[in-house]
Parts: C-alpha cells; sequence; structure tokens
C-alpha cells in the first residue's frame, strides 16, 4: 500500500470524528439535551471502559499475551468493589492495589 491511501484513510477517519463531535459541541451545545439522551449517555463509560480494560487484563503485553492470575485477580476485586461501593475512583484503587500486592508475591 503506498502512502497516498493511508493519508487519505487517516484524513477521512479524522474529519469523521471531527464532525461527530461537532454535532454535539457545535450545533447542541448551547441546548438541553432531552432527559432520554441524558439517561443514555450515562452509561457511556460503563460501555467503554471494560472494552478498554478487558484486551488487557485477557491477553497483557506484560506477560507476552499469556493470562496470568494477579491480573485477573485484580480485575475481579475493581468489578467487585465498583459494584458494591458504586464508585469507579475506589474500583481503580483497589483493583490496583491488588494487582501491585499480588505482582510483588508472585515475582518476588
Amino acid at each position: 500500500m503506498t502512502d497516498t491511501p493511508v493519508w487519505l484513510i487517516i484524513a477521512s477517519l479524522g474529519a469523521l470524528t471531527y464532525l461527530t463531535r461537532f454535532v454535539f459541541l457545535g450545533l447542541v451545545g448551547d441546548r438541553p439535551l432531552p432527559p432520554w439522551l441524558l439517561r443514555h449517555l450515562r452509561y457511556t463509560g460503563v460501555a467503554i471502559l471494560p472494552g478498554l480494560a478487558a484486551p488487557l487484563v485477557v491477553w497483557p503485553a506484560a506477560a507476552g499475551g499469556e493470562t496470568d492470575l494477579p491480573r485477573l485477580v485484580a480485575a475481579a476485586v475493581a468489578l467487585g468493589v465498583g459494584a458494591w461501593r458504586k464508585d469507579v475512583i475506589q474500583a481503580v484503587i483497589a483493583g490496583g492495589l491488588t494487582l501491585g500486592l499480588l505482582g510483588w508475591l508472585v515475582n518476588g
């Protein structure tokens, strides 16, 4: 593949990304959004964060792409604390501390 199609794809994806954000920020930014849309936007983080974190838990590059126990346990602890406390910060801290502690115990 030559450089021209690659740059055309990058430019078109950048333009599409800009247009999708402009719809919300430029056209609708000064008006209140309808309640049904606000209700659905609350779940954006819940949908995006697991999609970003799951590959790092199941196939971590730090472990050579192999699943390892400390990451699985840390993810389970973070999920449990998040469901129990309903607080993302506490879930992240609990998962990070669990991963650090188990990584230290397993690797010495």
